[in-house]
């Protein structure tokens, strides 16, 4: 694939990727807002071994038990103000400055990347680090507007998972192929390998 489909890769995965990670957290959000649902649907469910899960999570007032709405009467979402995992999620507005400006700059750091003679010549890092973008710029939206990241998906099939959203998926996901690139025998070092004589 020619470098220049390879750079059009790039920006459609990480335009498609953002864009199903913000309307996947609207939809979620407004679906289950209704206290009714006590704010889950179960996707599929184990008695022995859990199940897979959609959970809103919303901010109450503990006085009232009711849901506090902004100005436009929408619930207002609970958030990750942490990283991954909820990495210093006890730091709140700290935690989520930092990893807003980190998100800022290694989003930077990918579309200045993207710009390079040769920076897509290789399919493989094009996926990659369109993934990596978009989920990137997915968090640091919610980050901006939300002041910390919405996340709905809950795993606790036989392991119970932090819950997550699609940005996480979008990162991890590109993060792991750049791992088995970063293992790859580049073809030019095969090739460089020359058979002993006889």
């Amino acid at each position: 694939m020619s470098e220049t489909l390879n750079r059009i890769l790039f920006w459609v995965l990480a335009v498609c990727s953002l864009a199903a990670d913000q309307s996947s957290k609207y939809v979620i959000f407004d679906m289950l807002s209704d206290p009714v649902s006590n704010h889950v649907r179960t996707l599929f469910q184990s008695q022995e071994s859990g199940g897979f899960h959609l959970v809103a999570q919303f901010q109450y007032d503990l006085e009232t038990r009711q849901m506090k709405k902004d100005l436009y009467g929408n619930p207002i979402p609970y958030v990750n103000q942490g990283a991954l995992f909820g990495f210093l999620g006890n730091h709140q507005s700290l935690a989520n400055g930092l990893f807003a400006v980190i998100s800022c700059a290694a989003a930077m750091a990918i579309v200045f990347w993207s710009t390079q003679k040769g920076s897509t010549s290789s399919l493989a890092l094009s996926i990659a680090l369109g993934f990596i973008l978009g989920g990137t710029l997915g968090n640091f939206y919610d980050r901006l507007v939300f002041n910390g990241v919405r996340d709905f998906l809950h795993w606790n099939y036989f392991f119970d998972w932090p819950v997550f959203n699609l940005a996480d998926c979008w990162l991890v996901g590109g993060a792991c192929l750049l791992m088995l690139l970063a293992f790859q025998t580049p073809k030019e070092n095969a090739k460089s390998i020359e058979t002993p004589l006889v």
